[in-house]
Formats: C-alpha cells, structure tokens, sequence
C-alpha cells in the first residue's frame, strides 16, 4: 500500500514543488549578490570537467574533481555571513516565506510626518519596520513599549536627552514593539566611509531580515530608506513614499502589482469622466 502511495502523482508533484521552491528561494539568495560569481566559477568548472570526461582527459579531469571539492568548502567558509542569514530569514518567515504578505506599511502617515519632524530639528532617528521575518529577538534586547505609532511619540523617543533615544525603533504587528534597541552592523567592507554607525547599523539588520529601515541623519538630516542591504540616501519627502511604494511592490510581487494598475485605471477614468 506504501508502495502505491508513494508511487502515485501526488507524491511526484509534491517533489516537483519542493525542488522548484529550493530553487526559487537560491535564485532570491544569489541575485544581485556577490555569490553569484561563486555560482559562474563552479558552473564553469562542471562545464569543464563535462568536456574533460567527454574527451578522456584524465589528468585534467582529476584536478577539475579536486578543486569542486575545495570550492564548495571554500564557498561554505567564505560565504558563511550570507548562507546564515539566508536560514535564519527562511527559518523566521511567516510560512517559511512561501506565501507573500501584501499588508501596508502600518501607520505610514504617522511615520512620514515623524521623519519629517526630526529630519527639522536635527535629531537622528532609526525606525526598523518588520516585515515577514519576525523581530522579536531585537526586540526582546530593547525596551518594550507596545505603543501606538503617532509622529509626537516617535518624536519624543528619538528626542535628546531622553533615555531611548540611543538605539532603534522597531514597528511590529501595528505598534511601536521596542525602542532603544541595538541593530547589527552591516560586515560590507565596501560601503563608503561618510556612513555612520546608524547607517550600517540599518543596513545590517536589512540583511538580516525583510524589513525596511527608516533612517534621519543627526548630522545632514538627510533622510534614508534601507532594503535588502541597499541604501537611497538623501531622500526628500516624496521620494521617501515613492522608494516605501517601491519596496511593497517589490515584496509583495505580480498581486500587489495588478491590484496597484486597477487603482491607476479606475483613478485615470474618473479623472476623464470629472472632465
């Protein structure tokens, strides 16, 4: 009966669907990264070692054979950072991340006008807001507050001298979770040397996660939004809701997309009836 069972279509979908999700989820993992060179050099060695075995080259094909091995532990020792913060995001995600979220940024009126009232007065700001990857061992390092988000309380966090303003604020599940707390550095060797510690600190803990990360200079008041490891600096008010909108799009893939073009036909077409 086992025999039948594990023989049937069902099971061979279901090992159809498992591979192409692995995949689906290394393709995310080394695009636009530098793993992706790694990814070239092995191929073309498996290339090579193909055409030696064709060809009977039997020297060629053993020192090929050699070094596969020692790149794969090289790749393993080299990209250590990378492959650990793949399986903690794939580990952490709602539903191990097979299933997209289209939720809105929470409050997004109340942050946008935060930003603007600190980037005014000069005071530095982080605002870490969670996406699919769950947060709640940052927060648990920081001090908990389970806040509405209003401007004036982001305000008055990030406002100097107050006891939570060193650190980060972290928004979750449609609240301010946590502030004061102490993000990751990014390890990016190449990143250039006018960021600050609040810079690469946003930057790491996008690559730990999914979420972006809201940052105001205390020194230029510039303002910055961090995904993925990229950073948009020197971003107006405007520009910060375009790159928000860009980034829930990218998330949220071809639903957000085609629900995003409906709103812009049935606008365009009262617009033309208003004519």
């Amino acid at each position: 009966m086992w025999d039948n069972i594990t023989g049937s279509i069902l099971i061979d979908l279901l090992d159809i669907i498992i591979v192409a999700y692995l995949l689906y989820r290394l393709i995310v993992f080394i695009k636009d990264t530098r793993v992706i060179q790694m990814f070239l050099g092995l191929g073309f060695l498996l290339l090579l070692s193909f055409v030696a075995s064709s060809l009977g080259m039997i020297i060629v094909g053993q020192i090929i054979d050699t070094l596969q091995t020692v790149w794969v532990v090289a790749f393993i020792i080299i990209f250590q950072p990378e492959l650990r913060s793949a399986l903690t995001n794939l580990g952490l995600r709602r539903g191990f991340g097979m299933f997209k979220q289209t939720d809105d940024i929470p409050a997004e009126a109340e942050l946008l006008a935060s930003i603007t009232r600190l980037s005014k007065r000069g005071l530095g700001a982080i605002i870490v807001i969670e996406g699919e990857v769950r947060l709640n061992n940052w927060i648990k390092k920081g001090v908990t507050l389970d806040a509405e988000i209003t401007a004036l309380t982001i305000e008055a966090i990030f406002t100097v001298p107050g006891p939570l303003h060193d650190g980060a604020v972290i928004i979750s599940q449609n609240k301010i979770a946590a502030a004061a707390v102490i993000l990751p550095i990014t390890e990016q060797e190449e990143l250039a040397y006018t960021l600050g510690t609040r810079h690469r600190a946003a930057i790491g803990i996008s690559e730990q996660s999914d979420a972006i990360v809201i940052v105001v200079s205390e020194e230029t008041r510039a303002i910055s939004v961090v995904f993925e490891g990229e950073i948009r600096r020197g971003l107006a008010l405007d520009d910060v809701t375009t790159e928000l909108e860009r980034i829930q799009l990218k998330k949220s893939g071809p639903v957000r997309k085609q629900k995003k073009k409906v709103e812009e036909t049935v606008e365009a077409g009262e617009g033309t009836a208003g004519a």
